[in-house]
């Protein structure tokens, strides 16, 4: 039974719960946005900081999240934190912690900033002419929660898949070798 979603086309992580109960529990940990959620994003052009806090206000229309104000009485907070984890020709990889959690919500926030994440075409349609990746170059990389009988931490982490990998090649970054 899944627990939580990722978006579309974004690799990584997901969490599938055994018993129902421990759905509903883990469920409630999202709900109070206790788990860690790490990503990796590629997005267009270099940010001014290295990190930051972005906060925007969303609104849901359709299938789309749209930008809005906090006056807004249909508008739902929407918090992350970013590190540069390195700077690319015309491009940045970033590590990005969720602190709320809404759909979409980290390609809306990098598009509304002038930085999209490279291939989503759904918030910036000029990314249909990106051929070094298919899909949005977005990846679950990092999931910490606590386990819903034993109450250990869990700490899991995600290589991202050989397409990002390729995307960050082409992009400048030198290919890690293991051994």
């Amino acid at each position: 039974m899944v627990v939580h979603r990722i978006d579309r086309y974004t690799s990584g992580i997901l969490l599938f719960a055994k018993t129902w109960p421990d759905r509903e529990a883990l469920v409630r940990q999202f709900l109070l946005h206790t788990p860690v959620r790490q990503y990796l994003a590629v997005v267009r052009g270099h940010l001014a900081a290295p990190e930051g806090t972005l906060v925007h206000h969303f609104r849901q229309e359709g299938m789309f999240q749209r930008v809005t104000t906090s006056r807004d009485p249909k508008s739902a907070r929407a918090e992350l934190r970013y590190s540069v984890e390195r700077r690319l020709r015309a491009a940045s990889l970033v590590r990005v912690s969720l602190v709320t959690g809404l759909q979409n919500q980290i390609r809306v926030q990098f598009s509304a900033i002038g930085h999209p994440v490279i291939g989503d075409r759904k918030y910036n349609p000029a990314e249909a002419s990106e051929k070094r990746i298919t899909r949005v170059a977005l990846h679950a990389a990092h999931l910490e929660f606590t386990h819903p009988r034993s109450g250990e931490i869990v700490s899991i982490d995600c290589e991202p898949p050989p397409d990002f990998q390729s995307l960050l090649q082409a992009l400048g970054m030198p290919v890690q070798r293991r051994g």
